[in-house]
């Protein structure tokens, strides 16, 4: 079993703050016995610079690899190394685990600051994909045992399992980011190291990305990959929003 050495005091919720998680809970198939470890993965930086998703997201994204490899490997036994990684990746990116957030109906209970609602934070891939892995990440602090947290997520993959797997493995984002400029003929964006929060091995990652024409966008990540990864699905985002094109 898994445990937390962190030992975080449990908030107590509104009856109607607690029906709507208890709802959630049925939705994601895991009951919290310690309900703020929820509360936490749900949150935003932009609510709490200190009791948000961002350390849970760290937890959480070692897990899911770990979970989805182990279930590849056994289901594909023979498939090489090579083929087991590609589908890994198809289903840990960013735009599965956001759908998955999507069928969870994770949007409806993120706690987001209001400059972060307005610019369209709860549709936004990076931050739903981060909220997954936080949750999982939130299952593990709750001592959920290894068996549990394998089912539960293994669950949620289910409906993407046969769309993903029988598909190329779509490119990364930085690279359809820089393709989408090559095929326009604009300068390649550039990516930038804006600061790291905390020690490792928990650190978390800014880095900015600029495109010729747009605003900068920020993302962060668990590494300075993760981190220009989320920013590039970002600014596709936004150059494919009607303000971008109308430019």
């Amino acid at each position: 079993m898994f445990t937390s050495m962190t030992r975080v005091p449990v908030r107590t919720a509104t009856a109607t703050a607690t029906g709507t998680l208890e709802r959630l809970q049925r939705r994601l198939g895991y009951q919290f016995q310690q309900l703020h470890w929820l509360e936490q993965a749900l949150t935003h930086r932009s609510v709490d610079r200190q009791a948000n998703y961002e350390r849970l997201e760290f937890v959480g994204d070692a897990m899911l690899g770990m979970i989805v490899a182990n279930h590849l490997f056994h289901v594909f036994a023979s498939a090489p190394e090579g083929e087991l990684t590609r589908m890994r990746a198809s289903l840990v990116r960013q735009a599965s685990l956001a759908q998955i957030a999507r069928e969870l109906q994770l949007p409806l209970y993120l706690r987001l600051g209001l400059g972060e609602r307005k610019s369209g934070g709860l549709q936004r891939e990076s931050i739903l994909a981060d909220v997954v892995e936080a949750l999982i990440g939130a299952m593990v602090q709750d001592g959920a045992p290894w068996q549990q947290i394998n089912q539960v997520v293994l669950a949620w993959l289910t409906p993407l399992m046969g769309q993903v797997l029988s598909q190329p493995v779509l490119k990364d984002p930085k690279t359809r980011l820089q393709e989408w400029l090559q095929a326009r003929q604009q300068p390649l964006p550039s990516y930038h190291l804006l600061h790291t929060q905390g020690q490792p091995p928990e650190q978390i990652f800014t880095v900015s990305c600029q495109v010729s024409g747009q605003m900068p966008v920020q993302a962060r990540g668990s590494s300075i990959r993760h981190a220009e990864q989320a920013a590039a699905s970002d600014m596709l985002a936004l150059l494919a929003s009607p303000t971008a094109q109308a430019n």
